[in-house]
């Protein structure tokens, strides 16, 4: 998978969380995923396709980041995953892969995408619909993890 393709996602999202809800996350080193399983409580998948390519990305959350994102960007902490936190993922989720989509554009990729769908519960799966690699990029913080999946089409 071509890294030029990736980075774009990870820095969307740390500049989106940044931004909106002023947290910093580190970044970990990404792995190959291998089965379906999310690593975290609540996360948002998009397909995206091109001319170049097709592919999907989700993001997920930890329940007591998503928490701490939703009271640092809306005031709000719900004490466990409930309709706006899932609205707040598919909110993020089109944020991060908007700000990636124009990255790329820049570098003459271009893809649509489609409307989020947003998936909780603990070890909920993620079905990407593409039949390559499964990159799985971690990112930490003082209030839990986020965990970008990242699969496209060879």
């Amino acid at each position: 998978m071509n890294v030029n393709f990736i980075n774009p996602f990870l820095a969307s999202l740390l500049n989106v969380l940044e931004t909106m809800a002023n947290m910093k996350l580190t970044p970990g080193k990404p792995n190959l995923k291998q089965d379906n399983i999310a690593k975290g409580d609540v996360s948002g998948l998009i397909g995206m396709v091109g001319p170049q390519t097709k592919g999907s990305l989700s993001i997920t959350f930890e329940a007591p980041l998503i928490l701490e994102i939703m009271h640092k960007m809306l005031g709000e902490k719900p004490q466990n995953i409930n309709e706006e936190i899932t609205d707040l993922v598919g909110e993020l989720t089109n944020m991060v892969t908007g700000g990636a989509k124009k990255l790329l554009g820049e570098k003459g990729y271009n893809f649509e995408m489609a409307t989020p769908v947003v998936v909780s519960g603990k070890a909920h799966t993620i079905a990407h619909k593409s039949d390559g690699q499964k990159i799985v990029m971690p990112f930490s913080s003082e209030f839990g993890n986020a965990y970008i999946e990242i699969c496209f089409e060879r």
